[in-house]
């Protein structure tokens, strides 16, 4: 469950100058957002000086989620990963999506690195008003030379994607450090036998670390040492394990973790859980049938608290199918997804062309757009603020109305634009044309 934090337990530890700097009116407002996290304790100038140095520290651990939020990328382009403080997203909300990297082996020619890295940033996809696209690139060294590895890290980093640099031996990893650090890459992975030294490059680049084991018990041991050198930007890695009945074993381990890290309070595991899909093309057998395991594979890890994963397939079917799970799962339960109301123009209207009203609520506004769209009409569309409440609900608790229609008519000016007074209403709010044509 998520910490029972009220805003008078933040309001202690502030400044309680109600100096507005922070864009809230007062301390408490602000508490409030630190709370629901729309605000960050950094927005807060007084509080960063160093007189209130113990007051942000006990801040800071008050407001840290049970799974530690980890940056990959610079401010710029940067990912989040992890954040979260529930088991069940009804409970709060999932914050961060799991995010998605494609392997890029440096196997390949150099010029076929820099083509594959950019069309990896290249996939984007538009669905239901929200951009879906891949997160990450992980560069593996599947060559074993430092120097192609490092040619090949610099390479993909032109793409301007947050990068996962993937090999075991430290002596492979170090070289491409030196070309790529400042991008503070993910570093995969530490672990039982090189955890010392890929530590040591960790906190000399300032990198967060992939802590990677077949257990929870040897996972655990080696975050421990880990962390007692100073690394808290840490990723764990349970293990992929796709056939010979290992996948039930790779579900509860991602699942033990997450449950001993929000659940039972262990911080010792309370950081970003990732998974590796891409390893079922380890296996022989068909491309197609590979893609379409890895997708499966991909989206049951989604649903146990993945919050990284690596794919290797670039069929645009399987990264469509994984990012419509990832979009549905992390949407908010606690508000209804909308979209802005007001006055939509489809192609060329004038002023005979139909008025059409719908409500704000997302997948009811998209519906009626795309037939729109399909039938080539060319007419208005007035959105009414519904709350992101569909038609037959807002009807039914009063969200939809007459007098919200027509306020929403005068303050799109929809009547200086068109010489007719027919307005299409959906069908679930037929009972209202009457009270409409009144107000």
């Amino acid at each position: 469950m998520a910490k029972n934090i009220t805003p008078l337990t933040v309001y202690r530890f502030l400044p309680k100058t109600n100096c507005g700097e922070c864009e809230q009116k007062t301390c408490m407002a602000f508490a409030s957002a630190l709370i629901d996290r729309k605000a960050t304790v950094e927005e807060c100038p007084p509080i960063l000086d160093p007189k209130f140095e113990k007051d942000r520290r006990e801040l800071d651990d008050l407001l840290r989620p049970p799974v530690r939020e980890i940056s990959i990328g610079t401010d710029a382009a940067g990912v989040l990963v992890g954040g979260e403080e529930v088991i069940r997203r009804h409970e709060l909300t999932y914050f961060n999506r799991t995010a998605l990297a494609i392997e890029v082996s440096d196997e390949l020619e150099p010029d076929e690195v820099k083509k594959r890295a950019n069309s990896i940033a290249e996939v984007v996809f538009e669905r239901v008003g929200d951009t879906l696209k891949l997160d990450l690139i992980a560069v593996r060294c599947a060559s074993g030379d430092p120097q192609r590895f490092a040619e090949a890290a610099s390479r993909c980093l032109e793409a301007g994607m947050p990068m996962i640099l993937c090999a075991l031996n430290p002596s492979e990893i170090g070289p491409a450090l030196e070309r790529v650090g400042d991008a503070r890459p993910l570093i995969y992975a530490a672990s039982q036998d090189n955890w010392e030294e890929m530590a040591d490059l960790a906190m000399k680049y300032k990198c967060p670390l992939v802590v990677s084991a077949d257990t929870l018990e040897t996972l655990a041991e080696i975050t421990g040492k880990v962390r007692a050198k100073g690394l808290t930007d840490i990723v764990l890695d349970p293990g992929t394990y796709p056939y010979s009945g290992g996948l039930g074993k790779t579900i509860d381990n991602f699942t033990k973790a997450r449950v001993a890290a929000i659940g039972d309070d262990q911080e010792i595991v309370g950081y970003p859980l990732m998974g590796i899909p891409a390893v079922v093309w380890m296996d022989e057998g068909e491309s197609s049938t590979k893609a379409l395991r890895e997708a499966m594979l991909a989206s049951a890890l989604i649903g146990r608290y993945a919050d990284l994963l690596i794919l290797k397939t670039m069929k645009p079917w399987a990264h469509l199918s994984v990012m419509t799970l990832r979009q549905n799962l992390y949407t908010d339960p606690r508000k209804p997804v909308a979209v802005d109301a007001g006055l939509h123009e489809y192609g060329s209207p004038d002023s005979s062309s139909p008025l059409l009203l719908t409500t704000n609520f997302a997948l009811t506004f998209y519906t009626v757009e795309s037939d729109i769209q399909a039938s080539n009409v060319t007419c208005y569309l007035l959105v009414i603020d519904t709350e992101g409440i569909g038609v037959q609900s807002s009807v039914a608790g009063g969200q939809l109305d007459p007098t919200k229609v027509a306020d929403a008519i005068n303050e799109s000016g929809i009547k200086d634009r068109i010489d007719h007074k027919i307005l299409v209403v959906p069908g679930m709010a037929a009972r209202l044309k009457g009270d409409i044509e009144d107000a």
